[in-house]
């Protein structure tokens, strides 16, 4: 927070860091060698298997099934690890090193992925007569969907280069990203100057006179329209700085995808994120042109938010900025860590019991990482360690109120990962779109808690601090979804300029907020400063959030019309998010995604919010028009 030291928060407390120690003690415990070398021996007796014949088919899967299972766990639980040091401390050798060793060791797994699903499309009549036995009943829909997969994939000898290159193609490309963005640093405040070329210097929270991109970023939370601006000012400085290498990683990544995916058979890469997250283009053109659709909405929300700022119009810093309180209420909260976790659990408990339970334990257990430092990535994010049975969340909290929903959003996750640890492991992965949805709906349960219990003089700001994040979801995504379209069109027959990486997103962006905000006061470098555009495997790391938040509205609807019996409902719906598409989860939950009147439906309902924000807007004391 604003004037406090970055690793302490309103109460003066320190700010927690994570313990993994009981993932694995460090990089050097007997634990973790002896988990790197049980996932060699592993690989290789899957391998082996896979080559053998198979004389009973049914023995032979059932064998098949159990050592994917053993050994996906095993990975996923040490590349995670790997990664989890990796982004609190991208500056750290030892870390970068044992990502590439995790790496390495799960190549073999590349292999037995292909060699698997082509053993089950050479015998695809066999196992589908399989399927209605009860041994691999839970597994029918992982199958079905491998046979898919596989005519998706090259030939056994190009898919072993192609993970091989993956390493020190794509991968390398993102940790590239990661590593520039999350220590470079900036003098603040701008007027102090700093040593020449010392623009990308590691020293960031604590380091006196100098703040890193991501302390830079969370200044656009500050009610303080000067600070807003100036944070604005030295973070695009601070990206032009780092823009060739960061164009170099973009089109690095977009490159390898584009190879990759053409070879693979996929017409687009939408087409295989689509795939990824098991809807049908049928079920995305109907999300996107509903999104469309609600465009003027939202820049009737930004009008109004501008009008109670008391300016004439919203510039790109001003799309966090809180409002200012109305009188007679108290200023913009402000939480303590401590606040934190007893607001969210209060708010958890409430519509579950033991969702507030488990998000009690998750604080008492060390799994949040919240405090800012120099290398730590920005943003937060929720990392699963299914060896451990337990997962982590790393987030830079800053004391805000969106902090605190967004801490929500990430034991949502937790949440979701957590109920499905009674599930085989096939059975337990889930698409990004159901992920969101989970945890969408529990940041939904804070928010609207919070809304419900605000006094008038309140709501005004309650409510548009929920309209502002949801028009992130939806009008923000909507144009990171047209950059990366138009990136994805343009990359194939060239690479871009940092220059004409900037001129894209600057018109999705127009094309998008419209008139909503100042078209002379965008953010050109959104694509540096996105880790989502940077996973080669990933892309379109954007709409899924549409889609979740739109599906998690129709769900909180439900449950506000069921009632505490809900609770139960929305446990199994997410038990379910491994074992259908979901188009097919949606259905079962009473909801076809495939028609725009779904997702008119639940924009309809910030419609109103936005109607009610507008009223707010009008009857408020007019101020002097500022810039």
């Amino acid at each position: 927070m604003p004037g406090s030291e970055p690793d302490l928060d309103r109460g003066g407390e320190a700010l927690p860091r994570w313990d993994l120690s009981s993932v694995y003690p460090s990089f050097d415990s007997e634990e973790y060698a002896a988990a790197k070398a049980r996932m060699a021996a592993l690989s290789s007796e899957f391998l082996a298997h896979l080559e053998s014949r198979a004389g009973d088919l049914g023995a032979w899967l059932a064998a098949a099934l159990e050592l994917e299972e053993s050994c996906g766990s095993l990975h996923e639980t040490l590349a995670a690890y790997a990664y989890a040091r990796f982004s609190t401390d991208t500056g750290d050798p030892r870390a970068l090193a044992e990502i590439n060793v995790v790496e390495e060791l799960g190549l073999p797994l590349n292999r037995a992925e292909v060699l698997f699903r082509n053993a089950l499309a050479a015998r695809r009549t066999e196992v589908e007569a399989l399927l209605g036995d009860p041994r691999f009943e839970d597994f029918a829909f992982h199958l079905r969907e491998e046979l898919f997969w596989q005519a998706k994939q090259m030939p056994p000898e190009l898919e072993d280069l192609a993970a091989d290159l993956q390493r020190s193609g794509g991968d390398a490309w993102g940790r590239l990203q990661e590593s520039i963005t999350s220590s470079a640093s900036a003098p603040w405040p701008p007027s102090k100057s700093a040593p020449a070329g010392s623009s990308g210097s590691a020293a960031g929270p604590g380091s006196a006179g100098r703040k890193t991109l991501v302390e830079l970023r969370n200044l656009a939370y500050d009610p303080d329209r000067s600070v807003r601006e100036e944070a604005y000012r030295a973070e695009l400085g601070l990206c032009e700085s780092l823009k060739i290498p960061g164009a170099a990683a973009l089109n690095g990544v977009k490159g390898f995808s584009i190879s990759l995916n053409s070879r693979r058979g996929w017409e687009t890469s939408l087409d295989k994120s689509a795939a990824q997250a098991r809807v049908d283009r049928g079920a995305l053109d109907a999300l996107i042109l509903a999104l469309e659709e609600s465009l003027p909405d939202w820049r009737r929300y930004l009008r109004a938010k501008a009008r109670l700022l008391g300016i004439e119009r919203c510039a790109f810093y001003d799309l966090f900025a809180p409002l200012p309180p109305a009188p007679g209420a108290p200023s913009s909260p402000s939480f303590s860590f401590g606040e934190a976790r007893a607001f969210i659990v209060e708010r958890l408990a409430a519509f579950d019991p033991g969702m507030g339970a488990f998000a009690s334990r998750a604080f008492a257990s060390s799994w949040i990482d919240a405090q800012p430092r120099p290398g730590k990535v920005g943003g937060a994010y929720c990392i699963d360690f299914p060896g451990a049975a337990a997962s982590r969340i790393l987030c830079n909290f800053d004391g805000s109120f969106n902090a605190v929903v967004t801490l929500a959003h990430e034991l949502g996750h937790a949440w979701h990962s957590d109920l499905l640890r009674g599930q085989r492991y096939a059975c337990s992965q889930y698409p990004m779109t159901l992920a969101e949805t989970a945890s969408i709906f529990s940041e939904t349960l804070v928010y609207e808690a919070e809304l419900a219990a605000a006094p008038e003089q309140s709501r005004a700001r309650l409510l548009e601090q929920r309209l502002q994040d949801v028009c992130q979801v939806i009008v923000d995504i909507l144009s990171r979804f047209y950059f990366e379209r138009c990136v994805f069109e343009r990359r194939q027959a060239a690479e871009l300029s940092p220059e004409e990486l900037c001129e894209l997103m600057l018109d999705a962006q127009r094309r998008s907020y419209g008139d909503g905000l100042d078209g002379d006061l965008l953010h050109p470098y959104m694509w540096l400063v996105k880790s989502h555009y940077y996973s080669t495997d990933l892309a379109f790391y954007n709409f899924p959030y549409a889609f979740g938040q739109l599906f998690a509205s129709a769900l909180y609807a439900r449950s506000e019309a069921e009632g505490p019996s809900f609770a139960g409902a929305y446990r199994r719906i997410l038990e379910s998010t491994g074992k259908m598409s979901a188009v097919a989860l949606a259905a079962a939950s009473g909801f076809d995604i495939r028609k725009p009147d779904f997702w008119r439906d639940g924009l309809g309902l910030f419609a109103r919010r936005i109607a009610e924000l507008e009223a707010m807007a009008e009857r408020a004391p007019k101020h002097g028009s500022r810039r």
